[in-house]
């Protein structure tokens, strides 16, 4: 017995060979030069190819008939009316990627459950909070979260600086004043789209809530956090999304002979606004190759924590081609409100996907609260 995506990929097939025929066929037709006989062979291929789409189509409806009678028969069976608020909202999360999957609309009484208005007539937007766990609370790690700022704004417009004075001279970083002079003391927050694909099998789309769920909801929040490191650490960003990377934005480079000097002096040369909370984000085997170097030998400084060693807290990520230093709460990610969902398929595997469109933007608000650590060996004299 075939499955129903074999089904559709031989109705594919078929199609795509019946639509060439009828097309040769139409211009023989019409060519003075062909032969009856070759118009004949070519009515008959025709035919031929007619009668075998028509039986696979039939299977195909068939099947898919009986694959919706099942979800429709367990949804009968489960509805979204259980006492518990866990429950109800892991069945009208399934049923809307259910619903997706078989471009079917979305009902309202989903959207109720999960405490959102239909205002969109539930066949274009995610609920507010489906999107919100999505884009905003990733089970996945991107490094960044818990230092950068996460907000779901549309059209944000924010301050650079947490607070203002009287005083136009109350800023004591000159670096910071003339940042803001030069390019304004707002930052306009834009829209850079981005597609996340979860895929899903039918064996996952017609089995259990939970394990439909969180198998959509971890392939697309493991998409959001790859999609952030991505922008953040680009040393070759996308045209447009400049801005967002650390490493193109314009931030200060400190270079030493050695990463620990370099970091060193990148975390001395922070204004101690800046350096009072700032981070050290770096890949581990720079840190690793730092401890060989001052440890000569010695396992003492193997079993120190990174912060003693290099006199601030440190993340690791390895998407970190050369460390920053600095105070991460002037990195802010924003996603606007609006996401889309659809349904892809992948023909080479036969996974169905379940896709999420959303917008987002990555603004770091001041260069002076950052730095980037670089080594440059030195030139041996001549």
């Amino acid at each position: 017995m075939k499955t129903l995506y074999e089904l559709k990929q031989n109705l594919n097939t078929i199609g795509q060979q019946l639509q060439k025929v009828e097309t040769e066929l139409a211009q023989k037709a019409v060519d003075p030069a062909a032969t009856s006989e070759d118009i004949q062979t070519l009515q008959k291929s025709k035919e031929d190819l007619k009668m075998r789409f028509d039986v696979i189509k039939e299977q195909h409806d068939t099947l898919e008939a009986e694959e919706k009678a099942k979800i429709a028969a367990k949804n009968a069976s489960n509805p979204i009316d259980a006492t518990e608020p866990s429950q109800r909202k892991m069945q009208a999360k399934a049923e809307i990627i259910r619903a997706t999957m078989s471009k079917q609309a979305v009902s309202k009484d989903i959207f109720q459950a999960l405490g959102d208005d239909d205002t969109t007539g539930g066949n274009k937007f995610l609920p507010k909070t489906v999107s919100n766990e999505i884009l905003v609370e990733p089970f996945v790690k991107n490094q960044l979260r818990g230092l950068s700022n996460i907000t779901q704004i549309p059209n944000l417009e924010i301050p650079k600086m947490n607070f203002t004075l009287d005083d136009d001279d109350f800023i004591s970083d000159k670096a910071t004043a003339k940042e803001l002079e030069v390019d304004g003391d707002t930052v306009s927050f834009g829209r850079k789209k981005f597609k996340v694909f979860a895929g899903v099998s039918e064996t996952v789309l017609n089995g259990s809530d939970a394990n439909l769920v969180s198998t959509v909801e971890m392939g697309l929040q493991s998409g959001v956090a790859a999609k952030e490191k991505k922008v953040a650490f680009a040393t070759t960003p996308k045209a447009g999304e400049e801005h967002m990377s650390f490493y193109k934005v314009g931030i200060t480079e400190k270079s030493a002979s050695n990463m620990y000097d370099a970091i060193t002096d990148a975390i001395a040369d922070l204004h101690e606004d800046y350096r009072e909370n700032a981070r050290i984000v770096m890949r581990y085997q720079d840190y690793k190759n730092i401890i060989k170097e001052l440890s000569n030998g010695s396992s003492t400084l193997f079993a120190a924590q990174p912060e003693q060693v290099l006199g601030k807290p440190v993340v690791f990520c390895d998407s970190a081609v050369n460390p920053i230093v600095g105070d991460f709460s002037y990195s802010h990610f924003n996603y606007d409100l609006d996401v889309l969902y659809d349904r892809d398929k992948d023909v080479k595997t036969g996974i169905e996907s379940f896709v999420v469109t959303a917008w987002f933007d990555h603004q770091i608000k001041l260069k002076t609260a950052f730095r980037i650590a670089k080594v440059v060996p030195e030139v041996p004299e001549a």
